[in-house]
């Protein structure tokens, strides 16, 4: 059964958030502040984690920056919730790492949609139709999902991987924003399409000899992005 860890300092809306999500048949473990959720994090690994901006202790920015810098944590999907609703906001959460953000107030069949639709996306959704995708020094390994530069390998967290995995299959061709969002996320009506230009980021961070002139992932302006190797 998934597990979802929801750390929100308001008590009200932690317990009504995990008994509809107990309702839904997820397990539900919570944390009221940022350290004890942290904890929980590293200690259940959980299978998603609703975090709230303003906590107690370690903000909610800070948690998910942590996250992603771990590589045993770093591929748990963040929903994160806030009463900060500007456009700044929203980019400051993406860039953090979060896959997706909630305005307060908010529906609960908002967040419960946001929740199903992230969990029924699961690491090896993709077709396998060979074990390994090569290009230049660069080998991805599809059951074992590793990737390796030459003879190092590069952890990548589990949507940079299916991401990375999406764009090597369709070498030389152009994938639109809204094209990676249905193959790599399965879904592209709750995912901000600039989430997709900061895992790209990412990647050329990691793949990149200089990340600031890519030659393996480059961007068409105005289209999207082409893997040429």
């Amino acid at each position: 059964m998934p597990k979802v860890l929801v750390i929100e300092d308001d008590e009200a809306l932690l317990q009504n958030l995990a008994t509809n999500l107990r309702s839904e048949g997820f397990t539900v473990s919570t944390a009221v502040d940022g350290q004890a959720g942290l904890e929980k994090i590293r200690a259940e690994t959980p299978d998603l984690i609703i975090l709230d901006i303003m906590l107690p202790k370690l903000d909610g920015l800070t948690i998910c920056r942590m996250v992603r810098h771990d590589t045993s944590i770093a591929h748990i999907p963040i929903i994160m919730i806030t009463a900060r609703g500007t456009e700044i906001d929203k980019i400051v959460g993406l860039e953090s790492g979060a896959d997706d953000y909630v305005v307060k107030p908010f529906g609960l069949g908002e967040v419960l949609a946001r929740v199903r639709a992230v969990m029924r996306r699961s690491p090896g959704q993709l077709v396998v139709q060979q074990d390994e995708l090569i290009s230049n020094d660069l080998r991805l390994n599809l059951t074992g999902r590793r990737v390796f530069k030459g003879d190092d390998e590069v952890k990548l967290s589990n949507k940079e991987f299916d991401l990375l995995t999406e764009l090597m299959r369709n070498r030389s061709a152009v994938l639109s924003r809204d094209l990676i969002l249905t193959k790599v996320w399965g879904y592209d009506y709750f995912v901000d399409k600039r989430t997709v230009d900061v895992h790209i980021r990412w990647l050329r961070e990691k793949l990149e000899d200089d990340p600031s002139d890519p030659r393996r992932i480059v961007t068409v302006r105005g289209v999207g992005y082409r893997f040429e190797g």
